[in-house]
Protein backbone atom coordinates (compact mmCIF):
# COMPACT_ATOMS: atom_id res chain seq x y z
CA UNK A 1 0.00 0.00 0.00
CA UNK A 2 3.05 2.58 0.45
CA UNK A 3 4.23 1.92 -3.19
CA UNK A 4 0.10 2.70 -4.73
CA UNK A 5 -0.44 5.65 -1.81
CA UNK A 6 -3.44 4.30 -0.40
CA UNK A 7 -3.36 5.42 3.27
CA UNK A 8 -3.43 2.43 5.84
CA UNK A 9 -6.46 2.69 8.13
CA UNK A 10 -5.56 1.32 11.65
CA UNK A 11 -7.41 1.58 14.87
CA UNK A 12 -6.96 0.11 18.57
CA UNK A 13 -9.53 -2.43 19.60
CA UNK A 14 -9.54 -4.71 22.92
CA UNK A 15 -12.77 -6.60 23.02
CA UNK A 16 -15.19 -8.50 20.02
CA UNK A 17 -17.87 -5.76 19.69
CA UNK A 18 -15.69 -3.12 19.40
CA UNK A 19 -13.04 -5.09 16.86
CA UNK A 20 -16.32 -5.70 15.03
CA UNK A 21 -17.07 -2.74 14.14
CA UNK A 22 -13.19 -1.74 13.08
CA UNK A 23 -13.78 -4.31 10.42
CA UNK A 24 -16.95 -2.90 9.54
CA UNK A 25 -15.89 0.22 8.89
CA UNK A 26 -13.01 -1.22 6.50
CA UNK A 27 -9.79 -0.62 8.53
CA UNK A 28 -7.09 -2.35 7.32
CA UNK A 29 -5.05 -3.34 10.76
CA UNK A 30 -6.70 -3.69 14.74
CA UNK A 31 -3.71 -3.14 16.82
CA UNK A 32 -4.63 -4.30 20.44
CA UNK A 33 -2.55 -1.56 22.13
CA UNK A 34 -1.48 -1.81 25.63
CA UNK A 35 -3.16 1.55 25.93
CA UNK A 36 -5.96 -1.03 27.04
CA UNK A 37 -4.32 0.11 29.94
CA UNK A 38 -5.29 3.51 30.13
CA UNK A 39 -8.95 3.49 28.51
CA UNK A 40 -10.57 0.32 29.74
CA UNK A 41 -8.34 -0.68 32.72
CA UNK A 42 -8.51 3.18 33.99
CA UNK A 43 -4.39 2.93 34.52
CA UNK A 44 -2.28 6.25 34.84
CA UNK A 45 0.46 4.83 32.03
CA UNK A 46 0.32 1.49 30.17
CA UNK A 47 2.77 0.12 32.59
CA UNK A 48 0.59 -1.96 34.44
CA UNK A 49 -0.86 -4.54 31.75
CA UNK A 50 0.02 -7.92 32.12
CA UNK A 51 0.87 -10.02 29.02
CA UNK A 52 -2.06 -12.32 29.94
CA UNK A 53 -4.39 -9.28 29.85
CA UNK A 54 -3.08 -8.70 26.29
CA UNK A 55 -3.46 -12.65 25.24
CA UNK A 56 -7.00 -12.52 26.45
CA UNK A 57 -8.08 -9.46 24.85
CA UNK A 58 -6.08 -10.86 21.16
CA UNK A 59 -8.54 -13.56 21.47
CA UNK A 60 -11.87 -12.00 21.75
CA UNK A 61 -10.66 -9.48 18.78
CA UNK A 62 -9.19 -12.53 16.59
CA UNK A 63 -12.51 -13.93 17.36
CA UNK A 64 -14.42 -11.08 15.57
CA UNK A 65 -12.42 -10.59 12.60
CA UNK A 66 -10.80 -12.10 9.67
CA UNK A 67 -9.61 -9.17 7.31
CA UNK A 68 -7.96 -6.88 9.32
CA UNK A 69 -4.50 -7.46 10.21
CA UNK A 70 -4.23 -8.33 14.00
CA UNK A 71 -1.29 -6.92 15.85
CA UNK A 72 -0.86 -7.14 19.35
CA UNK A 73 1.09 -4.75 21.68
CA UNK A 74 4.07 -6.71 23.46
CA UNK A 75 3.61 -5.27 27.21
CA UNK A 76 5.97 -3.19 29.47
CA UNK A 77 8.12 -6.34 30.54
CA UNK A 78 7.49 -8.77 28.14
CA UNK A 79 10.47 -7.98 26.18
CA UNK A 80 13.23 -6.66 28.82
CA UNK A 81 14.76 -9.78 29.63
CA UNK A 82 16.98 -11.23 26.47
CA UNK A 83 15.98 -12.97 23.07
CA UNK A 84 14.35 -16.17 24.60
CA UNK A 85 11.88 -14.77 26.90
CA UNK A 86 10.95 -12.29 24.23
CA UNK A 87 10.31 -14.51 21.55
CA UNK A 88 8.37 -17.32 24.17
CA UNK A 89 6.10 -14.22 25.01
CA UNK A 90 5.49 -13.39 21.42
CA UNK A 91 4.76 -17.20 20.27
CA UNK A 92 1.89 -16.97 23.08
CA UNK A 93 0.78 -13.75 22.00
CA UNK A 94 0.62 -15.89 18.30
CA UNK A 95 -0.53 -19.19 19.51
CA UNK A 96 -2.74 -18.40 22.19
CA UNK A 97 -4.03 -14.63 21.61
CA UNK A 98 -4.05 -15.21 17.32
CA UNK A 99 -2.09 -12.32 17.28
CA UNK A 100 -0.34 -11.97 13.41
CA UNK A 101 1.98 -9.67 14.17
CA UNK A 102 3.51 -7.84 17.33
CA UNK A 103 4.89 -4.54 18.17
CA UNK A 104 6.96 -3.22 20.48
CA UNK A 105 8.47 -0.08 21.69
CA UNK A 106 12.02 1.44 21.32
CA UNK A 107 14.71 1.85 18.26
CA UNK A 108 18.06 0.70 17.14
CA UNK A 109 18.87 -1.49 20.65
CA UNK A 110 15.30 -2.84 19.99
CA UNK A 111 17.05 -4.22 16.55
CA UNK A 112 18.73 -7.39 17.55
CA UNK A 113 15.16 -8.31 19.46
CA UNK A 114 13.58 -7.64 15.85
CA UNK A 115 15.54 -9.89 14.08
CA UNK A 116 15.50 -12.84 16.42
CA UNK A 117 11.96 -12.72 16.51
CA UNK A 118 11.54 -11.93 12.62
CA UNK A 119 14.01 -15.33 12.47
CA UNK A 120 11.41 -17.04 14.51
CA UNK A 121 8.82 -16.81 11.75
CA UNK A 122 7.03 -13.96 13.77
CA UNK A 123 6.34 -10.51 12.20
CA UNK A 124 7.55 -7.13 13.99
CA UNK A 125 5.90 -3.70 13.85
CA UNK A 126 8.33 -1.02 15.67
CA UNK A 127 7.62 1.87 17.30
CA UNK A 128 9.98 4.99 17.73
CA UNK A 129 9.27 8.54 18.89
CA UNK A 130 7.30 9.05 21.93
CA UNK A 131 7.29 5.83 24.05
CA UNK A 132 4.87 5.33 26.50
CA UNK A 133 6.50 2.66 27.94
CA UNK A 134 9.52 4.79 28.67
CA UNK A 135 7.61 7.14 30.22
CA UNK A 136 9.62 7.25 33.70
CA UNK A 137 13.61 7.04 31.68
CA UNK A 138 12.20 10.00 29.46
CA UNK A 139 10.47 12.49 32.01
CA UNK A 140 6.95 12.22 30.90
CA UNK A 141 5.29 11.98 27.51
CA UNK A 142 6.96 14.51 25.84
CA UNK A 143 7.54 14.64 21.78
CA UNK A 144 10.80 13.79 20.08
CA UNK A 145 12.67 14.84 17.26
CA UNK A 146 12.61 18.57 18.12
CA UNK A 147 16.64 19.25 17.86
CA UNK A 148 18.80 18.02 14.41
CA UNK A 149 20.14 15.19 17.28
CA UNK A 150 17.28 13.97 18.19
CA UNK A 151 15.29 13.80 14.85
CA UNK A 152 18.80 12.13 13.52
CA UNK A 153 18.74 9.33 15.73
CA UNK A 154 14.73 8.42 14.76
CA UNK A 155 15.75 7.75 11.21
CA UNK A 156 18.71 6.26 11.88
CA UNK A 157 16.27 4.13 14.83
CA UNK A 158 13.71 3.51 12.04
CA UNK A 159 16.43 2.29 9.35
CA UNK A 160 18.07 0.43 12.12
CA UNK A 161 14.17 -1.04 12.41
CA UNK A 162 13.57 -2.19 8.96
CA UNK A 163 16.91 -3.13 8.67
CA UNK A 164 16.49 -6.10 11.39
CA UNK A 165 13.03 -7.12 9.19
CA UNK A 166 9.92 -5.24 10.71
CA UNK A 167 7.83 -4.78 8.24
CA UNK A 168 6.10 -1.09 10.10
CA UNK A 169 6.67 1.64 12.21
CA UNK A 170 4.41 3.22 14.05
CA UNK A 171 5.93 7.03 14.68
CA UNK A 172 4.12 8.86 17.81
CA UNK A 173 4.93 12.19 18.78
CA UNK A 174 7.11 13.40 16.01
CA UNK A 175 7.25 16.43 14.16
CA UNK A 176 5.49 16.67 11.08
CA UNK A 177 8.72 17.36 8.91
CA UNK A 178 10.36 14.62 10.64
CA UNK A 179 7.86 11.64 10.46
CA UNK A 180 7.47 12.82 6.25
CA UNK A 181 11.76 12.90 6.09
CA UNK A 182 11.17 9.33 7.67
CA UNK A 183 8.69 8.27 5.47
CA UNK A 184 10.43 8.54 2.43
CA UNK A 185 13.68 7.45 3.61
CA UNK A 186 12.09 3.70 4.76
CA UNK A 187 10.81 1.06 2.40
CA UNK A 188 8.33 0.04 4.89
CA UNK A 189 5.41 1.79 5.45
CA UNK A 190 5.02 4.39 8.64
CA UNK A 191 1.91 4.85 10.61
CA UNK A 192 1.91 7.97 12.45
CA UNK A 193 -0.12 9.06 16.13
CA UNK A 194 1.00 12.63 16.53
CA UNK A 195 3.32 12.57 13.84
CA UNK A 196 1.56 14.60 10.83
CA UNK A 197 -0.07 13.76 7.74
CA UNK A 198 2.86 12.49 5.62
CA UNK A 199 2.90 9.10 7.40
CA UNK A 200 1.81 5.95 5.06
CA UNK A 201 -1.13 5.04 7.58
CA UNK A 202 -2.71 7.06 10.58
CA UNK A 203 -3.89 5.27 13.87
CA UNK A 204 -5.64 6.13 17.04
CA UNK A 205 -6.60 4.96 20.41
CA UNK A 206 -10.49 4.09 19.14
CA UNK A 207 -11.51 5.27 22.72
CA UNK A 208 -10.59 8.72 22.03
CA UNK A 209 -12.23 8.77 18.42
CA UNK A 210 -15.60 7.33 19.37
CA UNK A 211 -15.62 10.03 22.83
CA UNK A 212 -15.39 7.40 25.36
CA UNK A 213 -12.31 8.32 27.15
CA UNK A 214 -12.78 9.71 30.74
CA UNK A 215 -9.97 11.23 30.84
CA UNK A 216 -7.83 13.86 28.92
CA UNK A 217 -6.89 13.21 25.82
CA UNK A 218 -3.74 14.10 23.74
CA UNK A 219 -3.67 17.20 21.24
CA UNK A 220 -3.36 14.62 17.86
CA UNK A 221 -6.35 13.05 18.90
CA UNK A 222 -9.86 13.87 16.78
CA UNK A 223 -13.23 12.98 18.77
CA UNK A 224 -15.89 12.02 16.03
CA UNK A 225 -18.54 11.25 18.61
CA UNK A 226 -19.40 11.35 22.29
CA UNK A 227 -20.18 8.40 23.44
CA UNK A 228 -19.58 8.85 26.77
CA UNK A 229 -22.34 11.30 26.84
CA UNK A 230 -24.51 9.39 24.92
CA UNK A 231 -24.08 6.55 27.41
CA UNK A 232 -24.51 8.81 30.67
CA UNK A 233 -27.86 10.16 29.00
CA UNK A 234 -29.14 6.60 28.35
CA UNK A 235 -28.47 5.65 31.66
CA UNK A 236 -29.86 8.77 33.39
CA UNK A 237 -33.26 8.17 31.13
CA UNK A 238 -32.95 3.96 32.29
CA UNK A 239 -32.92 4.95 35.99
CA UNK A 240 -35.68 7.30 35.62
CA UNK A 241 -38.45 4.78 34.07
CA UNK A 242 -37.12 2.02 36.90
CA UNK A 243 -38.07 4.38 39.44
CA UNK A 244 -40.91 6.12 37.70
CA UNK A 245 -42.09 1.80 37.20
CA UNK A 246 -41.96 3.02 33.37
CA UNK A 247 -39.97 0.25 33.20
CA UNK A 248 -40.53 -2.57 31.82
CA UNK A 249 -43.71 -2.23 29.35
CA UNK A 250 -46.37 -4.35 28.95
CA UNK A 251 -44.97 -5.37 25.84
CA UNK A 252 -41.31 -6.15 27.56
CA UNK A 253 -42.88 -8.57 29.45
CA UNK A 254 -43.52 -12.68 29.02
CA UNK A 255 -47.40 -13.52 29.38
CA UNK A 256 -48.32 -16.25 31.74
CA UNK A 257 -50.53 -18.42 29.05
CA UNK A 258 -53.27 -20.04 30.46
CA UNK A 259 -52.35 -20.36 34.39
CA UNK A 260 -54.95 -20.11 36.83
CA UNK A 261 -54.92 -17.51 39.58
CA UNK A 262 -54.47 -19.95 42.38
CA UNK A 263 -51.61 -21.32 41.03
CA UNK A 264 -49.49 -21.43 44.14
CA UNK A 265 -51.97 -21.98 46.43
CA UNK A 266 -50.68 -25.14 47.23
CA UNK A 267 -47.36 -24.40 47.76
CA UNK A 268 -46.69 -22.95 51.59
CA UNK A 269 -43.77 -20.92 52.55
CA UNK A 270 -41.56 -22.69 54.93
CA UNK A 271 -41.58 -22.26 58.85
CA UNK A 272 -38.43 -19.81 59.65
CA UNK A 273 -36.33 -22.19 62.38
CA UNK A 274 -36.54 -20.56 65.85
CA UNK A 275 -33.24 -18.43 66.07
CA UNK A 276 -31.87 -19.64 70.05
CA UNK A 277 -28.60 -16.82 69.28
CA UNK A 278 -31.20 -14.10 69.77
Amino acid sequence: MKQEGNPILSLTAYDYPTARLVDEAGFHVILVGDSMANVVLGHASTLKISLDQIISATRSVKRAVDRPLVVSDMPYGSYHLGKKETILNALRLVREGGAQAVKLEGGSKRAPLVESLVDADIPVMGHIGLLPQAVHPRGGYKVRGRTSSEAKSLLEDALALESAGAFALVLEGVPASVADRITSRVRIPTIGIGAGAKCDGQILVFHDVVGLSLGPTPKFARKYADLAGEIRESLTRFAQDIRSKDFPATEEMYEDGELPKDWDASTKNPERALDLDR
